[in-house]
């Protein structure tokens, strides 16, 4: 988690730095692609905020109400971000363009635009490197689109999506820009400020997408659950292996249950031995499971298991 905040910290530095100056230098070339970024940079440097406030109270302690822990506080802060992506960033940017195509008007000296525009790229290609070191170190190795699509850590990929679309965004202000004072056309400067507004309400659409999976309850991905499953009949004494059940409680925690059927005649002893090498092995071989119920459904037949065989805690 603290590189998650490496990576926001870069990237709301970046963003007011930028934010800024592309206000004050749409205001005095009336570019409305130089407003429009002006405006993303605003929500982006809010956004890093909000993760960051997400990060906080995701790392509360369990309580009676929520013994589970805080976890998801960080995939709703997460949504929150999405949406404003999507509102501020993409809706008023949208409609910034269409209102100056509407009503054109002449763009004054573009020479600071492009200044601005450079100088954004700058920074913002620095915030990007940063999240993305940060991401990679993450995937441990894993290609990088399989990595993007398993990753449940909001905080990085969020900023490396904001990070991209700034990126884009930039290309487009300084074609949009380019084209607009070559041609004499105002409203090819509102088209690319049309342009930055759909852009970013497609990142913010597959980042809403993310968050809510992980909100209504998201579980680990079908070849870990089969791990699990290997894992537990290579046991002995272990007949089958039933459902296994999980839900990511946060980035780096997921739930997992276990129900086991043991064979006909296994002793207590052998079943809790069965049981505590299972979860030996799961949590070597899975260290983000940090809370592993295995539930026997049928009891040995000298003694009972507990309801759930043992319970992992943080």
């Amino acid at each position: 988690m603290a590189e998650s905040k490496l990576a926001i910290y870069g990237a709301i530095a970046a963003n007011v730095a930028i934010a800024a100056t592309k206000f004050v230098v749409a205001g005095i070339t009336g570019s409305s692609a130089m407003l429009s970024e002006g405006i993303h940079s605003a929500v982006d440097t809010f956004n890093g905020v909000l993760l960051l406030v997400g990060i906080r109270l995701s790392q509360r302690p369990a309580t009676a109400e929520h013994p589970f822990g805080h976890g998801k506080e960080l995939y709703f802060w997460s949504l929150i971000v999405a949406v404003l992506i999507f509102g501020l960033g993409g809706g008023v940017s949208f409609y910034e363009g269409i209102q100056h195509m509407r009503h054109p008007e002449p763009m004054q000296d573009p020479t600071w635009n492009y200044v601005v525009l450079a100088l954004a790229a700058l920074f913002e290609g620095a915030s990007f490197l940063v999240a993305l070191r940060q991401f990679r170190a993450q995937a441990r190795g894993a290609p990088f689109w399989r990595a993007l699509e398993q990753s449940k850590d909001p905080t990085t990929y969020t900023v490396l999506a904001e990070d991209s679309a700034a990126l884009a965004g930039l290309a487009v202000a300084a074609l949009g820009i380019y084209l607009s004072h070559r041609f004499d056309l105002p409203a090819l400067d509102g088209a690319a400020s049309v342009v930055i507004g759909l852009l970013l309400a497609g990142v913010a659409v597959l980042l809403i997408s993310q968050a809510r999976g992980l909100l209504i309850g998201e579980g680990i991905r079908p070849e870990t659950a089969r791990a699990i499953r290997s894992l537990a009949m290579a046991q002995p004494s272990v007949r089958d292996v039933g459902h296994v059940l999980s839900m990511y409680m946060g980035p780096d925690e997921v739930l997992v249950i276990v129900d086991l059927n043991f064979k006909e005649g296994t002793a207590t002893g052998d079943a809790a031995e069965a049981i505590g090498a299972i979860e030996r092995q799961v949590r070597a071989r899975f260290p983000m499971i940090r809370r592993l119920f295995i539930e026997a459904s049928e009891a040995p037949v000298d003694g009972s298991v507990p309801a759930f065989g043992r319970v992992g805690v943080r």
